[in-house]
This record gives structure tokens, C-alpha cells and sequence, in this order.
């Protein structure tokens, strides 16, 4: 099964930056990482996880509109790691930030329910 551990959460004042990373494993025949959608949700208190930024099987990139301009997903492919680069950070920004994978290719754009593995969280706290 695939386990996904994260890291780099922490709490900065607005306008700083983070850096998360999360580092998959126990990927099988048929669960090939590097043509598995891999992304980044959030979830705040009393809110609905939401999709921060995804990248696709085909590596196509996508990210919530909030996000576009401030955040950068990357992948490090050989390493089996997944980056999500958070700049100008903003106190609206506050979460616990997931990692997730879909486990195996989706001939389309992820939808969050493609999600099937998930990281335990890593919480994001932005200060004004």
C-alpha cells in the first residue's frame, strides 16, 4: 500500500514562506509513481478539504485560483517526492495541509475523490 510521510509545516508570519514535502513509498506493479496524479488539499476549521494544487498523470498542473501566482507543486520523480513550494504567504493560507496520491494512472484531470492515499497532515499557520 502506498504510505505518504510529510514534512516542512510550521507557522511564519504573512508575506513569508514555507516548503513542504512529502515522501511516497510502496508503490507496486500497476501503481507506477511517476504516472500517478499526486497533489497538495488543505482543510481549515468548519471548512471542506479542498484541492490546493495537483499535478495529473499526464503532468499537467493544476491549482486553485487562490493559490496561482504564490504556490509551485513540483515532483522529484526519482526520489519519489512531492514539493509544494508556498510563498507570500497569506493568514487565510492557515491549514493542515495533506499530501495525497491516487495510487495508479487516471487518463484525465484527478478530481479529489481520485484521491485514495493520504499523508497524516502537516499544519500551516500564517500570522498577520
Amino acid at each position: 500500500q502506498v504510505q505518504l510521510v510529510e514534512s516542512g509545516g510550521g507557522s511564519v508570519q504573512a508575506g513569508g514562506s514555507l516548503r513542504l514535502s512529502c515522501a511516497a513509498s510502496g508503490y507496486t506493479s500497476g501503481y507506477t509513481y511517476s504516472r500517478n496524479c499526486m497533489g497538495w488539499f488543505r482543510q481549515a476549521p468548519g471548512k471542506e478539504r479542498e484541492g490546493v494544487a495537483i499535478i495529473n498523470s499526464d503532468h499537467t498542473i493544476s491549482y486553485s485560483d487562490s493559490v496561482k501566482g504564490r504556490f509551485t507543486i513540483s515532483q522529484d520523480i526519482a526520489k519519489n517526492t512531492l514539493h509544494l513550494q508556498m510563498n507570500n504567504l497569506k493568514p487565510e493560507d492557515t491549514a493542515m495541509y495533506y499530501c495525497a496520491a491516487a495510487g495508479w494512472y487516471i487518463s484525465r484531470a484527478c478530481l479529489k475523490d481520485d484521491f485514495r492515499y493520504w499523508g497524516q497532515g502537516t499544519q500551516v499557520t500564517v500570522s498577520s
